[in-house]
């Protein structure tokens, strides 16, 4: 029976963060891989829990402090296989922060009126303000993802011929690269995330979501034929990672067959990038203390 090692959540992560493509593979992330932590046993589970619940105070405390300064804006984006845990892991990781400051965004089939703009402009018009963490939950890299798994959907997308050459996935790298930099030098942070669920633990999931009553309205027959484009879909992941990790918009590829772990080292990468940000509560200048002296003089 493991016992977790006292060590912080923030010590977990670079194991998981790609700054530098050039020598990534996907192959080399083990789904299963828990960092020799482990929750067998009631202590060790409770060790476990107890660590997240850490990092999710500690990140509402930042949370806090970064909407009181209004200065920064945070992007944290999730890309995963279907039943990876997505949609779980925003739940757990943001459970205690201030709904104020937290913009959720899902990327489902683009709409007409998308599909008359470039591919990301759908993204910009979710970007999160200043203060706030934005969280797509999928995102504009669907669109070397899927679009890509699925060239037919590409011919549909109104893009001129003369513009979709053998050359239309690396071009739209380096535009993604160009954009995420643009964020990052304007005051918005990037992180990304892949949850890298197994072929064996989704098929899992997926016949827990038809045996249990409650997690029927989960299944979609679709995502079961999507599991033919397997290989098609690891590979898409292979080369969008490996030409998209940068020093200023890092992937993380998480381990995501045990969610507990998941979940752990979502919030240590999260916590990790908003205490970079120095983040502090605004300082009043002379006219406001005495405006708030006067103020509590008037309430006695």
């Amino acid at each position: 029976m493991g016992k977790p090692p006292e060590k912080s959540i923030a010590s977990l992560v670079d194991r998981y963060r790609v700054t530098d493509g050039k020598k990534f593979r996907l192959n080399d992330y083990d789904p299963e891989d828990t960092a020799a932590l482990s929750v067998r046993g009631k202590k060790a589970k409770a060790a476990s829990q107890a660590l997240l619940a850490k990092g999710i105070a500690r990140l509402a405390e930042l949370q806090d402090r970064l909407y009181a300064q209004d200065r920064w804006g945070v992007l944290v984006i999730f890309q995963a296989l279907d039943a990876a845990g997505k949609d779980s892991t925003i739940k757990h990781v943001m459970s205690g922060v201030n709904p104020q400051g937290v913009q959720v965004s899902s990327f489902k089939v683009p709409s007409p009126q998308e599909l008359d703009h470039d591919f990301l402009w759908r993204g910009m018009l979710r970007l999160p303000e200043r203060g706030c963490i934005g969280i797509f939950n999928r995102s504009y890299y669907e669109e070397v993802l899927i679009v890509r798994v699925h060239p037919e959907i590409l011919r549909g997308q109104k893009i001129p011929p003369e513009l979709v050459g053998g050359r239309i996935w690396a071009e739209r790298y380096e535009d993604i690269n160009a954009f995420e930099r643009y964020l990052r030098r304007n005051g918005f942070p990037v992180l990304k995330f892949f949850l890298n669920v197994s072929k064996k633990e989704q098929k899992r999931r997926f016949l827990e979501r038809l045996d249990l009553p409650e997690k029927n309205w989960k299944f979609s027959i679709a995502d079961v034929r999507e599991r033919e484009f397997w290989g098609d879909y690891r590979k898409a992941y292979q080369e969008a990672i490996a030409a998209t990790s940068t020093p200023w918009a890092p992937w993380y590829v998480i381990p995501a067959d045990h969610k507990w772990f998941t979940r752990l080292v979502v919030a240590g990468a999260i916590v990790a990038e908003l205490e970079k940000l120095d983040l502090r509560y605004p300082k009043l200048d002379k006219a406001k203390r005495r405006e708030l002296a006067a103020a509590r003089r008037e309430l006695k």
